[in-house]
């Protein structure tokens, strides 16, 4: 597995996954950054943070499966 990558802005390959290791996953690659793990369909406040990554699972699957591509904002 390659080092951190200060450059990635999205992670489309942790979509279908559960949020654990989708978190784990953009942690190990950009651990300059918060990440707020929230339920699909949440409101959320607006605005841009560079150093913010959402991760959006769903609550009704028992794994919580990623739902959509976590990017940087």
């Amino acid at each position: 597995m390659a080092g951190a990558d200060p450059k990635r802005t999205s992670w489309p390959e942790v979509v279908g996954i559960p949020a654990t290791p989708a978190v784990m996953k953009i942690n190990h690659d950009r651990p300059d950054v918060a990440i707020e793990v929230l339920p699909d369909g949440v409101k959320v406040s607006k605005g841009f943070n560079p150093k913010r990554v959402r991760v959006f699972f769903d609550a009704k699957e028992s794994q919580g499966l990623v739902v959509r591509t976590p990017v940087v904002g």
